[in-house]
Order: C-alpha cells, then structure tokens, then sequence
C-alpha cells in the first residue's frame, strides 16, 4: 500500500459515501415504520461540530433499536429486506473522517500520482504528511522532499537541486485547503490547521516538519531544533484556507520573518555538515544556493499573503420582486457578452 495510499484512502471515503447514500435511502422508505420524527432528524441532522455526532450516534442507537424489534415482528414482511439493510448500514448516518497519512517519499515520489488525483477530486479527504526529506523507512534515500545540500543515499555529494514545493502545487487547484505546520514550532498554529483542514468539505493537506535520526540530530532535541528551523526560514509556517469572499486573502503567512542565516540552522544537522567536511567548497556553493531558496520563497510567500483570491462559484444577485422593492429573489449572475 505504499504507493497506493492516497488510493485507498479515497477509496474509503467514496465507499463510506455509497453506503451512506443507501442508508438515508432505506431511512426514506421506512420513516413511517421508524417514525417520521425520527427519520427527519436522522436525515437532516447538523454534524459539523463533536455535539452533532454525538446526537446522531444516540439517534442511531436508537433507530437500531427500533430495526432490531421490526426484524422479529412478522407482520413486517413486505419491507423485511429493507429493515434488514438499513440495520446493518444504520451506524454509516454517522458523519465520517477520512485522514490519510504518510511520509515524504510515498507524497512527493512514487505516490505522487495517486495524491494527485485526490487533489483534483474534490472529496472530503484530509492528508497529513510526515515530510523527512528523506525515504526513511527503507534506508534513508534522497527524495524530491530532499533539500538542496543535505546528503543522503543517491546523493552522498549533497542534493543539488531545490526541494519540491508540494503545498504550491495542491493551491493550483484552489479549492484545497494547505497548511505547513511544525508542533515543535508553533503548537497552537498546528492545532489550528489540523481543525480548519477537518472543517474544510473538500481535500486538505498538512504537510509537517518531521525530524528523523537520518538527519543526524540528537533527538531529544526535536521541538526545540523545528524552532530553528522555522526562525531561519528553512520551514516557513502557513495556512491556504479556501474561500467563495471575492476580496478575501486565502493564503496566511504564520511565521516571521527568518532572523537566522540557512548555513547555521543547516549545519548543526549531520545530514548537511558531512558534505562541509569532506568538500567545503562544494558545501558552501550549495549552502549559498539553499539561502537563496529560502529568500526566494519568503519573497513568493510574502507577496501571495497579499493576493486576493477566491475559490469558483456562481455568484448570485437578488433582484427586487415587481411591486415590492423590500424583497427580493436570488438570480445567477450572467456574466456579459
């Protein structure tokens, strides 16, 4: 399933909304023999929020209930295969999450296709990534996750080519919501991206700075060394909330500007100061190269937290009703010739 993640992952999502359909379906059919009351709060319940869900676990609790006392009652007979049914899907009325989570080389290399096509599907998917910068689960090759000047497998001489920038890419599509977190960094912003992607009706992604023993730390250390990563501008913190506000800044930068130089956060990371000892001109030619990454993208970052932007919809005007300028009907805008 390596490879395949993202798949499965919608996969699971489009199988839960199958069989949610049939659910609400079976629910139609039978609200006179559970009860119209019942059927209409199973149907039109609000879960947006652990309150809701809670409700409609207590409302399935008791429609399974009233199934169970219909499947042994013989006058039902009729809608006997339709009682049986939904008393065995009745639990999928409840409002699932589906998270998909894995590392840098599954979502930047050979899963990237897959990620891809959830991206463009626009179900409600979340996607966490542990992002390593490396293949760490099977000996620490270099990824397209992999930064400029960090040695690992299939680059012992140092990357040199910039990392690729995967939560540009999912903004393409607009209507994605991204967020690059570091809970060593900044908890609060992390908890706050985690709670807005789960919101979002549609794809998110979260893409978290993960330290890993390939990078040569001590770690015990972790949180206080994603800190340094965030000050130095090597892990700039943001969230890309969607939104249908034509004047609205969808893109949030949440961390400040760098106040450290790339080299001295880089180079108290073995990954980076093993190619400083064994070829230092090299070493600092691509340590060069990566402060300039990293200036380039605060640059980029700084000037789309000014961007307006706004996710496809059709915008609606209300049109007075003839005789009565205080009301008004909803009519699709039509754009001019």
């Amino acid at each position: 399933m390596f490879e395949d993640n993202a798949e499965f992952g919608l996969g699971l999502r489009l199988g839960w909304e199958q069989q949610n359909g049939e659910a609400r379906r079976y629910v139609g059919e039978l609200s006179e023999l559970i009860g119209a009351d019942l059927a209409e709060e199973l149907l039109n319940a609000d879960q947006s929020n652990e309150a809701g869900i809670a409700a409609q676990r207590g409302r399935v609790d008791l429609l399974k209930a009233q199934l169970s006392t219909l499947m042994s009652d013989s006058t039902v007979i009729l809608q006997a295969s339709a009682v049986k049914h939904l008393r065995s899907l009745a639990d999928e009325l409840v409002e699932k999450t589906v998270w998909i989570v894995g590392g840098d080389g599954w979502a930047y290399d050979i899963g990237y296709g897959g990620l891809d096509h959830v991206f463009g599907s626009g179900r409600n998917v979340n996607i966490l990534i542990l992002d390593t910068e490396v293949y760490s689960n099977t000996g620490g090759q270099a990824s397209k996750s992999t930064p400029r000047a960090a040695t690992a497998k299939y680059a012992s001489s140092g990357k040199g080519t910039a990392k690729k920038d995967l939560g540009a890419i999912a903004q393409v599509y607009g209507d994605v919501y991204v967020a690059q977190i570091s809970i060593g960094a900044n908890e609060q912003q992390a908890v706050r991206a985690m709670i807005e992607a789960e919101a979002h009706q549609g794809v998110s992604v979260l893409i978290a700075y993960s330290t890993c023993i390939a990078h040569g730390i001590e770690m015990s250390t972790s949180m206080t060394h994603q800190k340094d990563a965030v000050a130095s501008g090597y892990w700039p913190l943001y969230r890309f909330r969607p939104s249908e506000d034509n004047e609205g800044h969808p893109f949030k930068l949440d961390s400040k500007k760098p106040t450290k130089p790339i080299r001295e956060f880089a180079l108290a990371e073995t990954r980076f100061s093993m190619l400083a000892r064994k070829d230092s001109e090299r070493s600092d030619h691509l340590l060069a190269l990566a402060q300039a990454d990293a200036d380039e993208r605060w640059k980029l970052y700084s000037q789309m937290a000014g961007m307006e932007r706004t996710v496809a919809h059709e915008e609606v005007l209300v049109e007075p009703v003839e005789g009565d300028d205080a009301a008004g009907v909803p009519v699709p805008k039509v754009p001019a010739s």
